[in-house]
């Protein structure tokens, strides 16, 4: 958008943010041609129409993420699947990882590969392939061999489900959602 960039930051709706500007701690350095240079948590990176940047959840290198939830509840946040960028939406509610067919094919995963199945959604049944994801990170916690549900179809975001979940201890105080890893 010429001298702006459009950002959406921790799940909220896209705003458009001049050079030198922050929004919600992301601040735009520079935009050159189809990309544009942020800076999260002191970290510089170019990201394109799309992509998301790591830096919304906070851990302190002990195996805790601290995340906050926007203006209706919700906890996103950004992490990696096999060390590539995704944005997920917190959802005690899914048996697994979940990750829509655009998502997946962004990260190479193979729906054809994986076990098929189906899986009740909130809009209804779904054809699935169940994968082992080799790592999910997060704010510096890495947990390997994850299970993670591709579906056959495009998802509005990567829902983080108890495959994840279950390996950490959860506490939810107000605003607030602490994970802790526990193996």
């Amino acid at each position: 958008m010429g001298s702006k960039a459009m950002l959406m930051v921790n799940g909220g709706e896209p705003e458009a943010v001049r050079v030198g500007e922050s929004l919600g701690g992301v601040r735009v350095v520079a935009i050159q041609g189809d990309q544009v240079i942020v800076e999260v948590g002191g970290r510089k990176r170019p990201l394109r129409i799309g992509q998301h940047a790591i830096g919304a959840a906070s851990a302190d290198g002990s195996g805790k993420i601290t995340l906050t939830a926007d203006g209706r509840g919700h906890f996103y946040t950004t992490g990696t699947i096999n060390g590539t960028s995704v944005r997920f939406l917190v959802d005690t509610g899914a048996t697994m990882i979940s990750l829509g067919a655009s998502d997946a094919r962004r990260l190479g995963l193979d729906f054809n590969r994986g076990q098929k199945g189906f899986s009740q959604t909130a809009n209804g049944q779904v054809v699935v392939s169940k994968v082992k994801l080799d790592t999910v990170s997060i704010a510096g916690v890495t947990l390997r061999q994850v299970d993670a549900l591709l579906h056959q179809n495009d998802m509005p975001i990567a829902l983080l489900g108890m495959s994840f979940l279950n390996r950490m201890e959860m506490q939810h105080e107000g605003g607030t959602m602490t994970l802790r890893q526990r193996y």
